[in-house]
């Protein structure tokens, strides 16, 4: 059985090298997300995580070291290896910033159905394949699938360009930046789609993202990037603790989190590593009830 996983090993990537703009924008990142797992990528803008999530799939190919994936160097230097390796890239499906962008058909289904047709499949698995990728997303496809995808809010033609890349089946689903620009309600019917793909789907997914409340809400493993290094590589909770790791990345704990240590700081005895509301209020609850009701918090 092969490694199921992504792996990178010392991968390193420059732009325009050997001219005058030559820029180093990954230095010896090494790293494993697990199939099954939800992984974030965190850093701040010119950090490094949107060039290394082109290295998943062969967008861009490392300038040293090599990306895996369930076992198989995606970019290999041997011709033999080179059809495996085409086959193992299409089991990450790549979601970009903004991708309702790249919608253009007349329909929701014609738009869904696009990548499925250019891999050669027939109409009847086409077909089949856009109806699960639309339940996938909760878009019924009685009521969208001859809607134009240009009538839908943000929220949902953002949902539409994800089906589009689930008809294609991956087995490592790669999402940058999911949720920018969407309005509130948008925000949170996506990040409900992505929680029920990973949960209840058992979607493999890599998230990009810098909201470090989004992160603390859905992913169970997270890499944190600062000036094209890897500078963590842990548990949400674990990464959220290490305060000037996470300054020195340009980033904030969770709000919270911040909170918690705030009421901390105030004299009320919670743990000050809550990542959820839900989290924090149980814990907030069980230290007042522990005092009798009483709020006198200094």
């Amino acid at each position: 059985m092969p490694d199921l996983s992504i792996v990178l090993e010392h991968v390193a990537y420059t732009y325009m090298p050997g001219t005058p703009f030559e820029q180093q924008a990954l230095k010896d990142v090494s790293a494993t997300i697990e199939q099954g797992s939800l992984t974030a990528i965190a850093g701040h803008t010119g950090s490094g995580k949107s060039t290394l999530l082109q290295q998943f799939n062969g967008l861009l190919q490392p300038t040293a070291g090599r990306v895996l994936v369930d076992g198989i160097d995606i970019n290999p230097k041997a011709k033999k290896e080179r059809a495996a390796a085409r086959a193992v890239r299409l089991k990450v499906g790549m979601v970009f910033q903004y991708a309702e962008q790249q919608l253009f058909e007349e329909t929701i289904e014609k738009d869904i159905a696009f990548g499925p047709k250019n891999l050669g499949l027939s109409d009847e698995e086409t077909a089949a394949r856009v109806k699960e990728a639309m339940r996938l997303v909760h878009l019924d496809y009685e009521t969208y699938a001859k809607r134009s995808p240009f009538a839908l809010s943000g929220g949902q033609m953002r949902r539409v360009a994800i089906a589009g890349v689930l008809a294609l089946q991956p087995e490592y689903l790669v999402l940058d930046e999911p949720v920018a620009g969407l309005d509130p309600r948008g925000r949170e019917e996506l990040i409900a789609t992505i929680r029920h793909l990973h949960e209840k789907e058992h979607v493999t997914i890599v998230l990009v993202s810098h909201n470090m409340d989004d992160i603390a809400r859905l992913a169970d493993h997270v890499l944190i990037m600062s000036h094209g290094q890897l500078v963590c590589d842990a548990a949400p909770r674990e990464a959220f603790k290490q305060r000037d790791m996470l300054k020195e990345a340009g980033l904030k704990v969770p709000h919270t989190m911040a909170l918690m240590q705030q009421l901390r700081a105030k004299g009320l005895a919670v743990r000050t590593d809550c990542l959820t509301i839900a989290e924090a209020k149980k814990e907030i609850l069980r230290v007042m009830k522990g005092r009798g009701g009483r709020n006198d918090a200094q």
